[in-house]
């Protein structure tokens, strides 16, 4: 997954060696329309993300690469929420009001995802309210606006550090305003929070000061030395309350109910398909990948059954303290695949660095991507995030955190996460067509793409030996290992619609992981921990299909023209809006995406 704090994730930036002839046309190709009645628009989208978008959240502009926010802090305050729905409420009228009539075709898609970016945080201040219930919002989000400052060196250690210091000061207030806001949260919210703390206090106490250790200012190393050490006390202080106070209280209720969970779709992904018939959807290709599943192990060893294969294959993983290097090793012969095989353009040769997850994420995330934003000058490294396990963990948890790692699916978590997934696509990032495609996007585009470059890769021939097919068994374990992550996808899109419309609990959403999707009991937790929190993450089995049947239909479209590179080119140079939008793009009409 892409590491994300919202739905519109951080990007990479251009400047990293673009040298190839073909990212130079798609370039130009998607140059803005400079059109004169198209000026308002542009200086009212400036004024948006000046005056809400980054104002409300500063953390994001740092993500970008504008580091004039790197000394604010978001108001978690009451107050502060009221503000911004305040701003939104008003933007939205602007945008209304203006006449598209005479607009060029990108711009009017620029103006929706504005104003469905806008519909959407409302939607989620007013109604969802995650703000009143999940006190792991607090947490986290604070200690992701000290990490994007001390995970990049955009500046010398001292000026990052001042602007650390500022913030770490209006740290104490957000734990504040965490007590007035949060009312009756759900329990697996509290206890998420609870599991994040100690490794977010400790990144604190010992990450954070070692990030700039090279510092010899005197002055400024007191000032951090007490700010950060309010920060810390204001954790363990946090961490009490949760514990004692807020967690026997903690009864409220996860789901969002059917009509939010249809408007966040609408909103987040520009889906407007009713919620029964995306069930359907999702429960054929559930069977589908099923039974794929079970013919592909049925070819490895007929005498077992398909859990039984996939049990001794995940016996087949590397040591834990090998598992990042394993990371490492897969990028040379990914990358001269896609090279040999014309798959897609890739616009840089620096590959991103493998490391260990931020400890406020270990809880609800496997392995992540995190880039540098679209206007980052400077640290332009892009970071792959692997989860290891935890020095306290039994080794019976270790072992079923590791089966998850098994050599399959190292290879399509690598190809999800970097080659040709994320890490390719946010190269693309500088052909987008205008700003507001650098930094509005959708997670069904972004996560739908990752996970069809899954399977394509496998389709196309990745991984078969030289001389062998794909009933080869070193083909079949990477297609079993692509397999099983299809399977955690598809147990995502239907527990997500289920749970939060109160059609299964906690409980069977755990079982269906591990029933449906051949998961483990650890991993099935963790990804229903992270479905109450995360209700649409269908996103990414829907965009894989949505991306699926796009291909299909531009192939009917070109014909014998039709090259697999130049459809991805394509794809990639429209930014990472819903596909919706690229649809309309490629093929010239509103045609359905599914």
């Amino acid at each position: 997954m892409m590491k994300a704090r919202s739905v519109i994730l951080a990007l990479i930036l251009a400047s990293v060696g673009f040298t190839t002839s073909s990212f130079s046309q798609a370039k130009k190709a998607t140059a803005p329309a400079k059109a004169g009645q198209t000026d308002t628009f542009t200086k009212l989208a400036d004024e948006f993300f000046d005056q809400v978008y980054f104002k409300f959240n500063p953390t994001q502009g740092t993500a970008a690469g504008l580091h004039r926010y790197d000394p604010q802090l978001e108001d978690y305050s009451r107050a502060g929420v009221d503000k911004q729905i305040a701003a939104l409420k008003q933007y939205r009228d602007r945008f209304a009001a203006e006449d598209t009539a005479k607009w060029p075709q990108e711009r009017i898609a620029d103006r929706e995802l504005i104003v469905n970016y806008i519909n959407g945080t409302l939607l989620e201040l007013e109604s969802i309210r995650q703000w009143e219930k999940n006190p792991d919002r607090y947490s986290s989000g604070i200690s992701n606006s000290a990490f994007l400052i001390m995970s990049r060196k955009f500046a010398s250690a001292d000026v990052r550090l001042r602007s650390l210091i500022a913030r770490e000061k209006q740290m104490p207030a957000a734990f504040e305003a965490a007590r007035a806001n949060l009312k009756n949260p759900p329990q697996v919210y509290t206890e998420v929070a609870l599991m994040q703390l100690p490794g977010i206090i400790n990144f604190f106490e010992k990450d954070v000061p070692l990030a700039f250790k090279d510092v010899h200012d005197k002055k400024l190393i007191a000032e951090f030395g007490q700010a950060n050490a309010g920060v810390v006390e204001a954790l363990r202080s946090y961490q009490k309350y949760l514990k004692v106070t807020l967690l026997p209280v903690s009864k409220g209720d996860f789901r969002i109910g059917a009509e939010n969970y249809s408007k966040k779709l609408q909103y987040d992904e520009m889906v407007d398909i009713p919620l029964d018939k995306l069930l359907e959807i999702g429960y054929a290709n559930l069977r589908q990948n099923q039974q794929w599943f079970k013919e592909t192990a049925a070819k490895l060893d007929s005498t077992k059954t398909p859990q039984q294969v996939l049990e001794q294959i995940g016996n087949e993983h590397p040591a834990p303290d090998q598992l990042l290097q394993s990371f490492r090793n897969t990028f040379d012969s990914l990358q001269g695949f896609i090279n040999e095989k014309k798959i897609v353009t890739i616009p840089s040769k620096i590959e991103p660095i493998v490391e260990e997850t931020p400890p406020f994420e270990r809880a609800l995330t496997f392995a992540s991507m995190d880039t540098p934003g679209p206007f980052e000058k400077v640290a332009k490294e892009a970071f792959f995030n692997v989860t290891l396990p935890e020095p306290e963990w039994t080794p019976k948890r270790v072992a079923e955190h590791m089966a998850g790692f098994n050599h399959g699916t190292i290879i399509s978590t690598a190809v999800h996460e970097a080659y040709p997934g994320h890490y390719v696509q946010f190269l693309w990032v500088p052909a987008a067509p205008s700003k507001v495609r650098k930094l509005l996007g959708a997670s069904s585009n972004a996560e739908g793409w990752a996970h069809y470059c899954e399977q394509m890769m496998l389709d196309e021939g990745y991984g078969v030996p030289k001389g062998g097919s794909q009933d080869s068994p070193e083909f079949l374990k990477l297609r079993l290992g692509q397999l099983q992550d299809a399977l955690l996808r598809n147990a995502r899109y239907i527990v997500g619609i289920q749970m939060h419309t109160g059609k299964m609990t906690f409980e069977e959403g755990v079982d269906f992981f591990v029933n449906e999707g051949y998961q483990s009991r650890t991993n099935g937790m963790r990804e229903t921990r992270r479905g109450t929190s995360d209700p649409t993450y269908l996103y990414y089995t829907l965009g894989k299909l949505e991306i699926l049947k796009l291909r299909d239909d531009y192939k009917k479209l070109r014909g014998p023209k039709f090259s697999l590179e130049e459809f991805h080119n394509t794809f990639l140079k429209q930014g990472f809006p819903p596909v919706k939008l690229i649809r309309r793009q490629m093929l010239g009409n509103d045609s359905p995406t599914l």
